[in-house]
């Protein structure tokens, strides 16, 4: 008989690590061990817990996931990182197991796995395959525009859209990063081997959940010989699910809503456009593949479980 793996969530009062925590404790062949609120933020309590564990989950600030990460050094539990701290640091495996057998191998062998970014997420599925594939140069300038559902701005965002008497302002799409410092740059440009930055356009709307994330491209943008029929061959070749899925198309009538996939663990990408203007395209839910959906991924594959256990697919 398999004995049930104990699951520890730091920081599960935050959006993601209550998400996480709904939906392991319906999982009967996992126990989650919690503290009382009264220790829950007590670095002893907190380290103490994590070490009974097989797995802990870090939903914390970055300052905070990297001192959490510090306090467990030598430790043999597993950690998933669902801040950005440690995305691009080469100690730690990229949650991203779509993305070839060694992304997968490196989950399922690591202690420590940072959970991909919910914009990132999207950006990196669409230009990292075509990047490794040489359809696409590493030196290429890229813009990226994504529009997400309000849930992805946490606890506050989520009482601000739904207040009543809201701000009218909240009414509209709102464009935000507009430094382009964005915290998801330092992932999207590393992960996919790329010399530059893209311009990163996100915005937030009054929708809960869901995002939408489109790369345009020119064909004069790609290597000489190489046309879009090239890029959807290869993310067929790439993403055949059950996870993450090549659709040739997956608009509704012309139009592509952001909450297509909102309560989903999957993601969707196409490529639109026409043999001059180019547009790649993901669609996927800001709490499932881009954010507590993937870090389950990641947890069922680092404990030897079936990927999709638990999955809203």
């Amino acid at each position: 008989m398999r004995l049930m793996k104990r699951i520890f969530i730091d920081g599960s009062a935050g959006t993601t690590g209550l998400r996480i925590h709904q939906r392991l404790a319906a999982r009967r062949d996992l126990t989650l061990v919690t503290l009382p609120e009264a220790v829950r933020k007590d670095p002893n309590a907190r380290r103490e817990a994590m070490e009974q564990c097989d797995a802990a989950f870090l939903c914390l600030p970055d300052a905070v996931a990297v001192e959490a990460v510090d306090m467990l050094a030598g430790s043999a539990v597993t950690l998933l990182d669902t801040s950005t701290a440690h995305r691009t640091s080469p100690d730690w495996a990229y949650g991203f197991p779509e993305l070839g057998a060694a992304y997968e191998a490196a989950v399922k062998e690591s202690k420590r796995i940072a959970v991909p970014g919910c914009h990132a997420s999207g950006f990196i599925a669409l230009v990292a395959p075509l990047v490794a594939a040489g359809l696409l140069s590493p030196a290429a300038y890229l813009t990226c525009h994504s529009i997400t559902g309000y849930s992805g701005g946490g606890k506050k965002m989520i009482a601000q859209y739904e207040a009543d008497g809201r701000d009218a302002l909240l009414d509209a799409p709102r464009q935000y990063g507009l430094s382009q410092r964005h915290k998801h740059l330092p992932e999207m440009q590393a992960v996919c081997g790329l010399a530059h930055a893209p311009i990163f356009c996100p915005i937030v709307s009054d929708f809960y959940s869901g995002m939408v994330v489109t790369v345009p491209l020119f064909s004069e943008e790609l290597p000489a010989g190489v046309t879009a029929e090239h890029l959807r061959q290869c993310y067929g070749d790439t993403y055949r699910g059950p996870v993450v899925r090549y659709l040739p198309q997956m608009d509704e009538d012309g139009f592509l809503s952001g909450a297509g996939l909102s309560g989903k663990d999957g993601m969707e990408l196409t490529v639109a456009g026409n043999d001059e203007r180019i547009l790649l395209l993901a669609r996927y839910d800001n709490l499932g593949k881009g954010a507590s959906g993937a870090a389950i991924q990641c947890l069922n594959l680092s404990l030897g479980c079936e990927m999709t256990e638990g999955l809203v697919l």
